[in-house]
């Protein structure tokens, strides 16, 4: 995905090295209950290491940008609970479909919430523009991890890069583009959108669909 300031490797680095964090293992804990039940039973046996995740002005806040970074902090835990399980087995198969389903919901809400009143702004067009272009590849990618065979190394080595450039992309959002499109917004503003984003991201979740399609080379 295409990285705004900072390297990549600097980036990615602080979102992958694995280290105590207390504000996550309390905000990850928190997310738990709000994972589908089918998915909460599935990851009862794991031991996920979720790693270290800088701390964000906006966790735990009553309007839009507090509720995007609490389902980040759900797809954090999403993707440590997968990394546990192994080959095709059930348990697999169902948190990566709730995975799936989560951030296809988020994005197509956080579009809706969020982005599409960005890009009517002048001074915040191009953030608006990176974050929907990023989701788009983000599907592409999910898309091509589902074509792949579950079962194999192959299939796991794929799952981690994928890993790896969804938490840039969150960190990017929660440390940059947030931080630039909140000066443009009231605080009304970010509280409607956070009521928008909650109805948007249960109806675009309700209707994710899983459709495999290799990327191509």
């Amino acid at each position: 995905m295409a990285k705004t300031s900072k390297t990549a490797t600097e980036k990615k680095t602080s979102d992958t090295k694995s280290a105590k964090s207390p504000q996550m293992k309390k905000s990850a804990t928190q997310q738990v209950d709000k994972i589908s039940t089918k998915a909460k039973v599935a990851a009862q046996n794991l031991s996920p290491k979720i790693g270290t995740v800088s701390p964000s002005k906006f966790r735990g806040n009553p309007d839009i940008f507090g509720a995007l970074v609490a389902d980040h902090d759900k797809h954090r835990l999403l993707f440590a609970q997968i990394e546990e399980t192994v080959g095709d087995s059930r348990q697999r198969k169902i948190l990566f479909k709730e995975l799936h389903d989560e951030i296809k919901g988020h994005a197509a809400a956080e579009e809706q919430a969020l982005w599409s009143t960005i890009l009517r702004k002048p001074p915040t067009t191009e953030e608006g523009r990176h974050a929907v272009a990023e989701h788009h590849e983000m599907d592409e990618m999910l898309a091509d991890l589902a074509a792949s065979d579950m079962a194999t190394s192959g299939w796991l080595n794929k799952f981690k890069k994928v890993k790896e450039e969804y938490l840039h992309h969150i960190k990017e959002e929660e440390k940059e583009l947030f931080l630039k499109v909140e000066k443009h917004l009231t605080s009304a503003d970010q509280k409607y959108m956070r009521s928008v984003f909650a109805a948007r991201k249960k109806a675009e979740k309700a209707k994710a669909i899983i459709k495999p399609k290799k990327k191509k080379k």
